[in-house]
């Protein structure tokens, strides 16, 4: 009987960020071949759907637990991957004012910051704002052959609006089959490497959103609403076009939940509370969080500089979303689009 490999061993106690179990039960890595002569171990490490904070977190622990291990003095490690299929995500809404772009927004930057190659589409034809919240309005996309190049903006994220292609202020009076013609120049840009794109839907369920789900084939939906009765009564409306276009949902995110005072700390609902938490409950999809009514938020926003930017706790609700939506992606293939 051949005796246990104390090298693959020790890597199987290390866990897989995408599922929980050991590197080599889940597949990530093989067993290490190891050279005893001059003391050194070579693993190979699929690295596929992983952030760059996990890849770096799995290398130093593999150093960690082979180095020393029976007299090991290097680890030399060979990271692989399959080619990424960029991901669709839809941000929508039933209706408009629950703050769907500033969530969108924010979800595209706190991917960034998590490790993901991310690029950000305003989908909304007739009334962009990504231009304002990612502080890029006045510049043009430029294009080869085509299609567009997507404008760099200075927190890492590509994007891509309809502000970016006409006038400041100019009304944009298209029918359906021309604002589903815009949009997929948009999404069908040259987004390079980009693994997750997010697309800002506009709200409602119309022409736009279903000419997008029938071209493109979103990977899943995140809807966003305010805890409000009358906003989750559309947002049902909304889940249930995904549904019966069979889009995977995501979650549901609670925007302006809850408002503390600045003055004395005291947290009011203006909006209600937990309706949002409470309806994916209902319909059974995930809720995957919530964000609150703060003035900072507002204020960032409009300036140009979106909290998910920052290094203040104000960030970190949007952080918590991106997470969620990393976890989802991991634990379901995707379709290309």
């Amino acid at each position: 009987m051949n005796s246990p490999d104390p090298f693959a061993a020790a890597l199987d106690t290390i866990a897989d960020p995408a599922t929980g179990q050991g590197l080599i039960a889940s597949g990530r890595a093989a067993p290490p071949r190891v050279n005893m002569a001059d003391r050194t171990a070579s693993v190979i490490l699929d690295v596929t759907g992983l952030s760059a904070d996990d890849r770096a977190a799995i290398e130093r622990a593999i150093r960690g637990k082979l180095i020393g291990l029976d007299g090991l003095r290097d680890v030399r490690i060979a990271m692989t991957a399959e080619k990424t299929a960029r991901k669709l995500i839809v941000v929508g809404s039933g209706k408009g004012g629950v703050g769907k772009s500033t969530v969108s927004a924010n979800i595209a930057i706190a991917l960034k910051r998590l490790g993901m190659k991310v690029g950000l589409v305003d989908a909304d034809i007739y009334g962009p704002s990504q231009a304002r919240l990612m502080a890029s309005e006045g510049q043009r996309p430029e294009a080869e052959g085509q299609r567009l190049l997507p404008i760099a903006t200075r927190f890492g994220v590509p994007m891509l609006s309809m502000a970016h292609l006409v006038k400041p202020g100019q009304a944009i009076a298209w029918r359906g089959p021309m604002a589903g013609n815009a949009l997929g120049q948009l999404i069908d840009a040259d987004w390079g490497d980009v693994e997750i794109l997010i697309v800002d839907l506009p709200p409602g369920t119309g022409d736009v959103q279903l000419s997008l789900i029938q071209k493109h084939k979103p990977a899943g939906a995140i809807i966003v609403s305010t805890p409000q009765d009358l906003a989750l009564i559309d947002a049902t409306r909304a889940i249930d076009l995904f549904q019966q276009a069979t889009v995977p949902i995501v979650g549901v995110v609670e925007n302006m939940a809850g408002y503390a005072c600045p003055h004395c700390g005291e947290v009011s609902d203006p909006f209600g509370a937990g309706g949002a938490e409470a309806a994916a409950a209902e319909l059974e999809v995930p809720f995957i969080g919530r964000v609150p009514l703060e003035i900072a938020i507002r204020k960032a926003s409009d300036a140009g500089q979106p909290p998910a930017a920052s290094g203040e706790a104000v960030a970190q609700p949007f952080l918590d979303i991106a997470g969620a939506l990393m976890g989802w992606l991991n634990a379901k293939a995707s379709p290309k689009f």
